[in-house]
């Protein structure tokens, strides 16, 4: 119901970058600058300023934008409020979550929540922890789930549960008798770990500075999913540390070992979204079942 242009117009607005627009709204960017340059007719004005590859609004761009703000917001209550009349919950909703997540918690979590919310479409995006917090700070994902901190403070972070990271290692290796692993007992081994901006390996870092001063791991490989990592480890090429929901099925096989750690290594997998966007009916049901679920499944 809201007109495009306002909307295309928005979207850039927020971003202050043409190419993310683009991205956010599933159009081009030509497409995008055609809708910019019809409303700024409208207007008989220039709504941006365009320098030196930097984008910022005019003073007219700035009070489109407020009215904009207000507008869309008052749109959303109004679908919302009436959602709320006929009992209606569907529409679409984009979550974002990191690798681990995706891979061992949300197939069964989202599973339940369909067989309730059958006319709620979900879209899933894969991404790392970094990349997660970044969609949702650029409104590309309505909700991500995460599995470290989150350091802006202009985003809602709610813990949902608490998951509790392992050493692993072939059932032969020297640590695997273990009944606990320190910090120091990992040293002397190659060590596999995740990518870059993977929650798993940001708090394993953190971790390891603080109870292993001046000695560093010795990386072999990094990898980019758990499920790699894993098939790494089964053969021979180092050990790591993983969480432990994520190698169940290899334990009960007896093709890997897990050997908790000394002192205990646990991280929150939180929910993150932004903290002042209106939320549509259909996320505020998916949010509240998740923490639902969460709360009865804690492991």
């Amino acid at each position: 119901m809201a007109d495009r242009r306002l909307k295309v117009f928005h979207t850039v607005a927020r971003l202050l970058n043409f190419t993310k627009a683009a991205d956010a709204l599933h159009m081009t960017q030509p497409a995008v600058t055609f809708q910019i340059r019809q409303l700024e007719e409208h207007f008989n004005t220039r709504l941006f300023d365009r320098t030196h590859n930097r984008v910022s609004l005019t003073e007219a761009g700035q009070r489109v934008y407020t009215f904009s703000d207000r507008i869309f917001e008052l749109y959303d209550e109004m679908e919302n409020a009436i959602r709320e009349m006929t009992g209606d919950v569907s529409g679409i909703v984009t979550l974002g979550a990191s690798t681990t997540i995706a891979e061992y918690m949300l197939p069964f979590l989202l599973g339940d929540f369909k067989s309730q919310n059958p006319d709620v479409n979900i879209r899933l995006k894969v991404s790392n922890t970094e990349g997660i917090v970044s969609m949702v700070e650029n409104n590309i994902i309505d909700l991500g789930i995460v599995e470290a901190s989150v350091s802006n403070k202009n985003l809602q972070v709610d813990v949902c549960r608490t998951d509790q990271l392992v050493a692993i290692m072939p059932p032969n290796h020297p640590l695997a008798g273990l009944d606990k692993v320190t910090p120091q007992q990992l040293v002397p081994y190659a060590f596999i770990c995740r990518e870059e901006g993977s929650g798993t390996r940001e708090v394993i870092t953190e971790y390891l500075q603080e109870h292993v001063a001046g000695e560093e791991l010795k990386i072999c490989l990094e990898l980019g999913s758990p499920e790699a990592i894993k098939g790494a480890v089964e053969a021979g090429m180092g050990i790591s540390i993983m969480s432990h929901s994520t190698v169940v099925k290899e334990l009960k096989l007896a093709s890997l070992a897990a050997v908790p750690m000394d002192p205990p290594l646990e991280r929150p997998f939180s929910f993150v979204h932004q903290r002042h966007k209106f939320k549509a009916r259909a996320m505020e049901e998916l949010l509240a079942f998740a923490k639902q679920y969460c709360e009865s499944h804690p492991s």
